[in-house]
This record gives C-alpha cells, sequence and structure tokens, in this order.
C-alpha cells in the first residue's frame, strides 16, 4: 500500500502542476490583459488563494508521495491536506478530479499502511 500511495502522491502532484501552472497563468494575464481589454476577462474571486494553492497543494503531494514509503502517517497526512487544498481553490471539476481523487486515495492508502513506520 506504501508503494501505491508513493506512485498516487507523486502523479497527482504532477497532474496538480499542470492545474496550478495554468491557475496561476490565468490570474496574471487577467491582470495583464484586463487592463489592456476591458470587460473581456473575469478575474478569479480570490487571487492569492490560487496562486498560494498553484503553488503549494502539487508540492505537498508531491513531498507526500515521496515519503509515503519510510513516514506513511506524515507523507500521507500530507496528501490529504494537499486534495483538501485543491478541491477548496480549484473545486471539483473536469481538470481537477484527478490529481484531487489521486491525492486524496494515496493519503487513504499511506494512513491505512499496517506496518509501523521505521525509525
Amino acid at each position: 500500500m506504501r508503494n501505491a500511495a508513493l506512485v498516487l502522491g507523486i502523479i497527482g502532484g504532477l497532474v496538480g502542476m499542470i492545474v496550478g501552472f495554468f491557475s496561476y497563468g490565468y490570474t496574471e494575464f487577467v491582470d495583464w490583459a484586463g487592463q489592456e481589454i476591458p470587460d473581456t476577462f473575469e478575474q478569479v474571486e480570490n487571487v492569492g488563494l490560487i496562486k498560494f494553492m498553484s503553488l503549494f497543494a502539487p508540492l505537498l503531494a508531491i513531498a507526500g508521495g515521496a515519503m509515503a514509503r519510510s513516514r506513511a502517517m506524515i507523507g500521507g497526512g500530507m496528501m490529504l491536506v494537499s486534495a483538501a487544498g485543491m478541491y477548496y481553490a480549484f473545486h471539483f471539476n473536469a481538470f481537477t478530479m484527478f490529481p484531487i481523487a489521486m491525492c486524496a486515495l494515496g493519503g487513504v492508502l499511506a494512513l491505512a499502511a499496517t506496518k509501523p513506520d521505521e525509525h
């Protein structure tokens, strides 16, 4: 189960990086183009949250996946926080369903690993 959590966390984080890259880019583009061409693009409600989660949610998922084999409890918690952050910031849609589901499942598998952590 730890290996599955590792793979799900890393893949979920990589897909989340793509979502985060485009979300961050959209907010920057609207800041730039919104001034040039008024009433064309609509800015998101909370730009700071989108920018923060675009970086840190995938980072938590990748780090949590990498830790899943040696420190399953910490890695699983990081993946669950990442999935919750992606859900809160980006909502559940066609582009976020895979990274959210992969991170959440990886977190649950890491927490459910029966073998105690190695010290």
